[in-house]
């Protein structure tokens, strides 16, 4: 028998054996694809998360259809948009209807959804879980979990990569696992670690290039937002006191020990440095646990056979255009990070192929060998981490935000992404943003009235009409949205501080 042949064959036997793949997907909240150093990072380093790329496939162009925590969630889940998963704001998610999770333990896998879940009601599908009651608390945080309500003490970030790791350990051998891995950092109000507090309070980081926007030409929602450093970063945020103060002028200690009132520029300039470094530091112990579970499943025999995904609900804004939070079509919000390694995968890549969070479903049920139901909405990524997008990849995708005026006065919109263009229309003001992503890639010249792109408008004005037509958006939510929310309080049977182990086996169903 030929050499080649020979190891063909033993491949394939070795993959047989290996059965289907343990599928690990780390999700962060709020953390922004341009805060990765492999990503290009002008303000950190992210070691781990970094050498999770160099061992897979990162994707260059990956985006939300609706970017905003609780809609992002309900996404992954079903495969579907907003509109047809029903949870297009910060809504209770219906978790009757079919989702992944359920999918995956029919396929035989044992799941498991650990951290972060803000979506109102118990997660279903999942053999053991143990969520965060809405948002969650960084310090001594509470958990949901099927018994009822613990504690467990120490730094969020820390713990969930610690109830991560109780979960591999302990999770039947006989059966592939799933396990959703779910850390609240960086979210605001981006309280750091004992580790990295005072190490990135001393650093000083670079100003994005927009965060003395103004504005002009794009008048339809950005002038009424309320998320920018300048204006809307209140004391509760910057650590100067609890209130939700948003302060006018402050002291500070310089560094020969004077002390000098800021105001205007220098003021915003004072805010974005401490929102970074506390931003930041939350990061970093993000990255950390990201280290950690790869140690695990390298020690423990399961790096070979385990796909490990790491991304984010959503984009960030990190100054740019003077804002924070995200929300809004514009790069740093739409964009998230993903990064894909094991089995398949091909190492050390980047690919430009637009993948969106509708995909996932679809990924693991491929990898999983199960069938993909054809009313879910995306596709699988199977092919393209393996080094083959198909020739009919989507070059297109669709856009839209509902949540008006929302905590933060963003206006709803809805809009298409090209490669090379991006279309806007804020409907309830009737107004449209056209952007040149190649020329522009800070979206700060709006096209829309310039008569020399008429022709260009028109075109993308029809594309994001055939998006919006395969996306199955009949404007359902356009107006009115589904009431209930994801933060009413819950009457759970209080447990009391519970240590990894036993917060873990309270989460068995």
């Amino acid at each position: 028998m030929k050499l080649a042949s020979l190891l063909a064959l033993t491949f394939a036997a070795a993959s047989i054996a290996a059965g289907p793949p343990n599928i690990l997907f780390i999700m962060s909240d709020d953390h922004a694809a341009h805060a990765i150093s492999a990503y290009g990072s002008k303000v950190n380093q992210t070691p781990q998360l970094d050498r999770l790329a160099k061992s897979g496939t990162r994707f260059a162009n990956a985006f939300v259809t609706n970017s905003i925590c609780t809609p992002s969630r309900a996404t992954l889940l079903t495969g579907k948009y907003s509109h047809i998963n029903g949870t297009p704001v910060f809504n209770t998610f219906d978790g009757s209807q079919q989702t992944v999770a359920k999918l995956m333990q029919s396929a035989g896998y044992h799941t498991g959804m650990i951290g972060k879940w803000h979506l109102g009601t118990d997660p279903t599908g999942f053999d053991r879980w143990i969520i965060l009651p809405g948002q969650g608390a960084y310090n001594d945080p509470a958990f949901i979990t099927p018994a009822g309500r613990v504690t467990v003490n120490g730094y969020v970030t820390d713990i969930t990569t610690d109830l991560g790791l109780e979960f591999l350990s302990t999770r039947p051998k006989d059966k592939p696992f799933l396990l959703f891995l779910h850390q609240k950092a960086p979210h605001r109000n981006w309280t750091p670690s004992e580790k990295y507090r005072d190490e990135f309070a001393k650093k000083t980081f670079a100003e994005p290039a927009t965060l003395f926007d103004k504005y002009d030409t794009r008048p339809g929602a950005l002038p009424s937002n309320k998320q920018t450093v300048a204006n809307d970063l209140n004391n509760r945020d910057l650590k100067l006191a609890l209130d939700a103060k948003v302060p006018t002028e402050l002291e500070v200690k310089q560094p020969d020990g004077t002390v000098k009132t800021l105001t205007g520029d220098d003021l915003t300039r004072y805010k974005y440095q401490r929102y970074m470094q506390d931003y930041l530091a939350c990061v970093q112990s993000v990255d950390d646990g990201v280290g950690r579970v790869l140690d695990y499943l390298e020690k423990n025999g399961l790096a070979e056979n385990t796909l490990v995904f790491y991304t984010a609900d959503n984009g960030f804004f990190l100054g740019d255009m003077g804002l924070f939070d995200k929300r809004f079509m514009y790069e740093p919000s739409l964009r998230v990070p993903l990064i894909i390694s094991g089995p398949g995968v091909k190492a050390g890549a980047v690919t430009d192929a637009f993948a969106l969070n509708t995909d996932f479903a679809s990924t693991f049920l491929d990898y999983a060998g199960a069938q993909i139901p054809a009313d879910m909405q995306g596709r699988s990524l199977k092919p393209v981490l393996a080094g083959s997008t198909p020739a009919d990849w989507r070059t297109a995708m669709y856009y839209r935000y509902y949540h008006d005026p929302g905590d933060h006065n963003t206006r709803a919109h809805y809009g298409v992404r090209t490669t090379t263009h991006k279309l806007i229309y804020y409907w309830k003001q009737d107004a449209w943003e056209l952007f040149d992503l190649i020329t522009d890639p800070n979206e700060q010249h709006n096209l829309a009235n310039d008569p020399a792109f008429a022709t260009k408008l028109g075109e993308l004005k029809l594309e994001l009409a055939r998006v919006k037509k395969e996306a199955k958006d009949d404007d359902q939510f356009s107006q009115e949205q589904p009431k209930g929310s994801v933060d009413a309080a819950k009457n759970l049977k209080p447990l009391g501080v519970k240590t990894i182990t036993e917060a873990m086996s309270a989460a068995a169903q």
